[in-house]
C-alpha cells in the first residue's frame, strides 16, 4: 500500500476517535482498536467516505494478556505494517487502593502501561527497519502534579509514560534512528467520555471552564510536536502554566493543593 498506516487504541471515542479523524484528514490509512465494534465500524466508514482513505477496525481489550499480539496478528493478516502508533486507550478507576481489588488495579496497570509498552516494543524493530516511525503516548498533565487520594495509580502510570517517551526518544536519536520520534502528550481536562465513565463529570463540570480544551487543539498539539521530534509536549497555555507551577512550588506545597482540590474531580468511593 502507498499510504501510510496508523494504529490507534481506544479509537472509539474522545481523544482516540480525534486523533484518527487528524490522520485521515492528513491521508494516512488507520488501524482502530477498541472494545466497541459498532463505534469503531461506524467511525472506520465515515473517514473512509469523507477522505478516501482505509480503516480496518479491530475489536480487542487491552487488559487481555493476548490482545497486542492479537491486534499485530489483524494487521499481519491484511498485509499491513505500522508506520505511527497512537497509545490513547484508558480509563480512571475510582477509589482508593484499599476499597479496589487487585484485578480491578492489575487490568489498569495492562490497559495504560503494559500494553502501550508492548505494543511499542514490537512494532519498533519494523519502524527501523523502515527507516520511519511515529509514537504518540497519551500521558496527561496528572504526570506532573503530586498523587492525589483516590484513582491511586493513575498519575504514577503517566509520570512512567513521559520518562518512557522521553527514554525511547533519546535513545532513537542516540542509536541514529533520526527519523523515528516518540512523544508523550500531556493533556489537563479534555472534553470527552473519559469523565462520564469514571463518574466524575458532575464534579469536573464544577472546574473553572478555563481548565477544559477541545479535543482537536490538544491532538493537533501531538501530531505536530511527535513530527519535530519533540519528547514531551503540554497542549494549552493553561496546561502549560500548570506544568510548570508543578515544578517551582515546594513538594509539600504541591502536594498540599492536589490533597485540597482532590475531592473535587476524583472519586474515592465506588
Amino acid at each position: 500500500m502507498a499510504r501510510r498506516l496508523c494504529l490507534i487504541t481506544g479509537a472509539s471515542a474522545g481523544i482516540g476517535a480525534e486523533f484518527a479523524r487528524q490522520y485521515a484528514a492528513l491521508g494516512w490509512d488507520l488501524a482502530l482498536t477498541a472494545r466497541r465494534t459498532d463505534r469503531l465500524e461506524a467511525l472506520a466508514k465515515e473517514l473512509e467516505t469523507t477522505h478516501g482513505i482505509s480503516a480496518i477496525t479491530i475489536a480487542e481489550d487491552l487488559a487481555r494478556p493476548e490482545a497486542v499480539d492479537a491486534i499485530l496478528a489483524a494487521l499481519a493478516a491484511k498485509d499491513r505494517h505500522v508506520d505511527a502508533l497512537v497509545n490513547n486507550a484508558g480509563y480512571g478507576l475510582p477509589g482508593t487502593f484499599f476499597n479496589t481489588s487487585w484485578e480491578e488495579q492489575a487490568a489498569f496497570i495492562r490497559v495504560l502501561y503494559t500494553a502501550p509498552v508492548e505494543l511499542t516494543h514490537k512494532i519498533l524493530p519494523g519502524m527501523a527497519e523502515r527507516g520511519y516511525g511515529r509514537i504518540i503516548n497519551v500521558a496527561s498533565l496528572a504526570g506532573y502534579a503530586a498523587g492525589s487520594a483516590g484513582h491511586t495509580l493513575y498519575a504514577s502510570v503517566k509520570a512512567a509514560m513521559i520518562k518512557f517517551s522521553e527514554s525511547l526518544n533519546a535513545e532513537c536519536v542516540a542509536t541514529g534512528q533520526a527519523d523515528i520520534h516518540c512523544t508523550a502528550l500531556c493533556p489537563g481536562f479534555t472534553w470527552s467520555e473519559f469523565h462520564d465513565v469514571n463518574g466524575t463529570r458532575e464534579d469536573t463540570n464544577k472546574m473553572p471552564k478555563w481548565m477544559w480544551m477541545e479535543a482537536a487543539p490538544v491532538v493537533k498539539a501531538g501530531i505536530d510536536a511527535v513530527n519535530r521530534g519533540q519528547p514531551v509536549v503540554v497542549p494549552g497555555g493553561a496546561n502549560k502554566a500548570l506544568a510548570t507551577l508543578t515544578r517551582i512550588l515546594p513538594e509539600p506545597l504541591g502536594r498540599a493543593m492536589v490533597r485540597a482540590q482532590s475531592k473535587r474531580y476524583r472519586r474515592m468511593d465506588t
